[in-house]
């Protein structure tokens, strides 16, 4: 799942009520202890983090099914950011006290990465990247969406927990209010194509019909052991609390975006543009990749990469028959009707096909594979217009929940079919249900490993999987290849319009240049695409960042096993322990090509 609200995202990083953290800071941080005792005190830091992590993001905890995190919602206030940095750092006196060179090796991953986890949550604070509070993708109202089709509910205890939580969301559209109005008296301002896209989205909030509310679809799932009239009790309750608090809330969501942050957001895109905003766009772009390559670094990637990507398109047009110039074939790929779906049933279908067969061929590539199932879903049509073209939400064994993979069925003559094969192994299998599924069932390993989000990782493994596509003799037609080599091209032109809007402080037109000659995506794609990254500085910089260290690693292990080389034992070892930061990820690969050997 790729979650876009930075607010959001800051305030599950970094924040805990201080008083569930009173043992952050225990004496046992000024004492080191015993090289007999390294391990066994680690263990209780990282237990001591889990309770830290399941008060802060308590959506994390209930997907695990804890029924007290189900009733409450995350602070996203800057005043609760701020009282996280005593804890934190409490935190890392006390790693800092362990001899490392004590510690099994499971265990130095551990503290390495609670470690890296924590210095970045501590170094983030003074960026406050809450004042970026929204998206192209909108804010509160899209994430109620998501926790309304995210939430399964079980029994009567679970209802009335998640009532509680409904209640308390009202907040989330307050402390939203006024961590945006604090980006607009301290010059960090979301565009104004990124704000209008806001405003559409928060339009449709409010234009909901009652009875079609996200927030009550949950209510719809209680089984049959609970009894009618409770169900109507609970429903009557869920509705009574919408109209009286979220419906205002969302009322005043948009009357702020329309008559308070519109008029003062800039027409120019991008970090560049912004007062601090170059040194938060580094911070961002070292935090996504999960490595110190610089902007211009990055820049220069994606340019090589666009070369070097060219020119095995270039390949697969002429195997097509295509005897014009790129130009022309891409202008082709883009108008004729015979690569477009004529109903969004049929683009639905199609995309379950495709999963299906992708099913088929996870066996000779991986050992494990996880146990839940995921489904195929069309993109939720109060949110479509301005949504990407698929994605996919993780689900949860313990509370019963599938995962799904969602596609974007409007706009059906923006959405080539010699596209979704990739789309569907990016987002589906081997793509993000494999890697994200087995991180949540990797018992063996803790609460914050199963729960990071380590976006060059799970990029990286999400574009690693559609080159997989290759391997399983997934691509049956040029057409298809070609589409798989578009979309690699759209991640090597992340890297180039990424850099450029944030960093170099390029137009909007500089940005779209890249995609528009160089790869089929459709043009409504393509604007969608560039207000996700004017919105979310840095993000887009992980996939093929990613994407390249998975490759290098599995080229080092090829090269180093010659005929031991197992592909199925190589992908668990990749995925079965979690994502890691790319550093990290090298020292756990290399010291298992060792064992290999």
């Amino acid at each position: 799942m790729k979650v876009s609200h930075l607010a959001v995202a800051a305030a599950l990083a970094l924040g805990a009520p201080a008083a569930a953290l009173s043992q952050a800071a225990s004496p046992a941080e000024a004492s080191s202890p015993s090289p007999s005792t390294a391990d066994a005190a680690l263990e209780q830091i990282v237990a001591d983090y889990e309770a830290y992590q399941k008060s802060v993001d308590p959506l994390s905890a209930s997907g695990e099914g804890d029924l007290e995190a189900m009733a409450r919602i995350p602070d996203l206030s800057r005043a609760f950011e701020l009282a996280q940095r005593a804890p934190m750092e409490g935190f890392v006196r006390r790693l800092q006290a362990i001899d490392t060179g004590d510690l099994s090796h499971a265990n130095q991953i551990n503290h390495a990465f609670l470690l890296y986890v924590l210095a970045r949550g501590i170094e983030g604070l003074d960026y406050d990247t809450g004042r970026l509070a929204f998206d192209s993708e909108g804010g509160p109202g899209t994430w109620a969406i998501y926790m309304g089709s995210s939430t399964r509910l079980n029994s009567i205890a679970e209802a009335e927990a998640y009532l509680k939580r409904v209640e308390g969301f009202a907040t989330i559209y307050a402390q939203t209010t006024d961590n945006a109005r604090r980006g607009l008296e301290t010059g960090m301002v979301q565009a104004r194509s990124v704000t209008q896209s806001a405003i559409e989205l928060a339009r449709n909030d409010v234009d909901t019909p009652a009875d079609a509310d996200p927030l009550l679809k949950p209510l719809s799932t209680l089984p049959s052991t609970v009894s009618q009239a409770d169900k109507d009790r609970l429903a009557a309750r869920a509705a009574e609390v919408i109209a009286r608090d979220i419906v205002p809330a969302r009322q005043a969501w948009l009357a702020f975006l329309e008559t308070e942050y519109l008029p003062k957001a800039p027409v120019e895109p991008g970090l560049a543009h912004r007062p601090g905003g170059k040194a938060l766009y580094a911070y961002l772009v070292r935090g996504h990749t999960t490595t110190d390559l610089t902007p211009d670094q990055i820049h220069q990637i994606g340019l090589d990469e666009v070369a070097r990507i060219r020119a095995r398109m270039d390949v697969e047009m002429k195997a097509s028959g295509w005897t014009g110039d790129f130009a022309g074939f891409l202008n082709f790929l883009r108008t004729d009707p015979q690569f477009y779906a004529a109903t969004r049933e049929e683009l639905l279908e199609k995309a379950s096909e495709m999963a299906k067969r992708a099913d088929g061929g996870l066996p000779p590539l991986f050992a494990t594979l996880p146990r839940l199932p995921y489904d195929v879903q069309p993109v939720p049509p109060q949110i479509e217009e301005n949504y990407t073209t698929g994605r996919y939400n993780g689900g949860s064994m313990q509370n019963g929940v599938a995962a799904h993979y969602i596609v974007n069925t409007s706009k059906l003559d923006q959405r080539p079919l010699y596209e979704l094969p990739a789309l569907t192994l990016h987002e589906a299998v081997p793509g993000h249900h494999v890697q994200i599924a087995l991180q949540q069932e990797a018992e063996g390993q803790p609460y914050f490993r199963r729960q990071a989000n380590v976006s060059a990782f799970t990029e990286g493994w999400g574009l690693y999987a559609e080159y997989l596509g290759e391997e399983m003799g997934f691509y049956r037609t040029p057409y298809e290849r070609f589409g798989r080599l578009s979309y690699e091209m759209w991640r090597a032109c992340r890297l180039v319009a990424d850099t450029g809007l944030h960093w170099m402080g390029w137009s909007e037109e500089q940005a779209r240049a890249c995609f528009r000659d160089n790869s089929a995506l459709a043009p409504h794609n393509i604007e969608t695409e560039l207000q996700r990254y004017i919105g979310w500085p840095g993000q887009a910089t992980a996939y093929k960042i990613g994407e390249i260290r998975l490759r290098d690693i599995r080229a080092r292990a090829e090269r180093e096993l010659g005929s031991n080389f197992n592909i199925r034992t190589f992908h668990d070892a990749l995925l079965t322990e979690g994502p890691l930061p790319l550093a990290l990820l090298d020292q756990r690969m290399d010291a298992w090509i060792a064992e290999q050997k």
